[in-house]
């Protein structure tokens, strides 16, 4: 008789050294709409890095692309949860417009006294957004219309507003400037620069600019603390999946994608560091993205929405009241929106009738290419922020080219149409 005993379970990592590479490389094609994003961020980004002579990976240049963009990635943020939901607002660039204007007049126009504080009026915009959410969520949630009809007249109704309060075709400004810190400012150097090589002086005593090199050290040590604090959740997420018996992605995988990862941002973070450290926007977007994902990853509600989305009437058998779920929603969509329009306002230093005019269909079509499904139900919250990052490189690239505005939505048009192809495909598939 053998006294061999039977072998124990393994763990992932001897299972990865055993089997090789053909399980990573079938989790590769498992999990290809996530790595994919980010994959085709980094190839989207290289390009534009060699088409443009070097310009894209510029510090100002960064710092300008977050700053241009970061409106459309906090509403992609809301409208993840309707799409998932199974819904869809139309009227979140005109609500953007709307609010941009209403905080222009308050404090700009409209002799408010205290009132007129950049804070409070800020706090008021982002409660009259959420009000605009409840008011359209109700007549999707409580009375069962169609969400594309009812935010397809909020965009016409919010559009007209903000001409109104305009006056037509004229802008209101100057806007203070503590208010438009929160789109074109920076952080401040808490801990103090480092200055690794001193700026050159000319002959005649002046210093060079541009010459030397600064770091930002407070951005050094928030990036590297966000980059350890990425992959410590990665790791302990992973072991929660394999502790409760779920099939997680290889180790091998997952090292080689958070170090990549990694790479990736803390590139990224050496680039603000050595111009005027990390916008005060980013702070807010990194914020609320982290935010987001505790909900969607770790609360009820997160579960419900999505719940709801798959199937909305099975959820509410299961005990799911859906009709607030959805107002809840909506409200949430309206408060972003107006985060949006406040961040719109703050980058120009003045409210225009134009602003955040079509902005609605980057904000979709971020949530689209991120991996959302038209169907409801499906989608991530870091896969919205890769859409709206790829939308962001892609403008900004192709303005750098020269590439004419119309070209510049059909380029837009296709990749969005791609990704709604694509995931399509992937659920007839399954």
């Amino acid at each position: 008789m053998s006294t061999e005993s039977a072998p124990g379970p393994q763990t992932g990592v001897a299972q990865d050294l055993q089997q090789g590479p053909r399980i990573a490389v079938s989790a590769l094609v498992t999990n290809l709409r996530e790595y994919g994003l980010v994959l085709a961020l980094i190839a989207i980004m290289v390009f534009f890095q060699f088409t443009t002579s070097g310009t894209l990976f510029k510090p100002v240049n960064l710092s300008n692309l977050v700053q241009q963009n970061s409106f459309i990635i906090v509403m992609a943020l809301g409208m993840l949860l309707v799409i998932v939901s199974g819904h869809i607002d139309l009227s979140v660039g005109s609500v953007a417009g709307f609010i941009g204007a209403l905080a222009a007049m308050m404090m700009v126009i409209w002799p408010l006294g205290p009132l007129s504080n950049p804070l409070v009026v800020s706090i008021i915009c982002l409660i009259v957004g959420g009000a605009i959410g409840a008011a359209q969520g109700y007549w999707i949630a409580y009375h069962r219309i169609p969400s594309f009809i009812v935010t397809l007249a909020g965009m016409l109704i919010f559009r007209g507003i903000c001409q109104a309060l305009l006056g037509g075709g004229s802008s209101v400004g100057p806007l203070p400037v503590g208010f438009k810190a929160l789109s074109s400012g920076f952080i401040p150097d808490l801990i103090g620069p480092l200055t690794l090589i001193p700026p050159t002086v000319n002959a005649a005593g002046k210093t060079i600019v541009g010459s030397g090199l600064t770091l930002h050290l407070t951005t050094i040590v928030i990036g590297l603390v966000a980059v350890l604090a990425y992959a410590y959740f990665g790791l302990r997420a992973r072991r929660t999946r394999e502790k409760h018996g779920y099939e997680a992605e290889p180790f091998s995988l997952f090292v080689v994608k958070t170090l990549v990862i990694s790479a990736l941002a803390l590139f990224l973070v050496y680039q603000f560091a050595t111009y005027r450290g990390l916008p005060i926007v980013l702070m807010v977007m990194g914020v609320l993205i982290a935010l987001f994902v505790f909900v969607t990853k770790r609360m009820t509600i997160g579960r419900r929405i999505y719940a709801m989305g798959g199937n909305a009437k099975a959820a509410q058998l299961s005990g799911i009241k859906t009709e607030r779920l959805t107002l809840m929603v909506f409200i949430n969509m309206g408060v972003l929106s107006a985060l949006g329009g406040l961040i719109i306002a703050a980058r120009l230093g003045q409210a225009v009738p134009a602003a955040g005019l079509g902005s609605e269909l980057d904000v979709i079509a971020a949530v689209f290419i991120g991996g959302a499904s038209a169907m409801g139900g499906v989608g991530q919250v870091i896969g919205a922020v890769v859409g709206g990052f790829i939308m962001g490189v892609m403008n900004n690239g192709m303005s750098i080219m020269g590439v004419n505005v119309d070209w510049q939505q059909v380029v837009k048009g296709l990749v969005l149409l791609g990704a709604v192809v694509f995931d399509v495909y992937n659920k007839n598939k399954a």
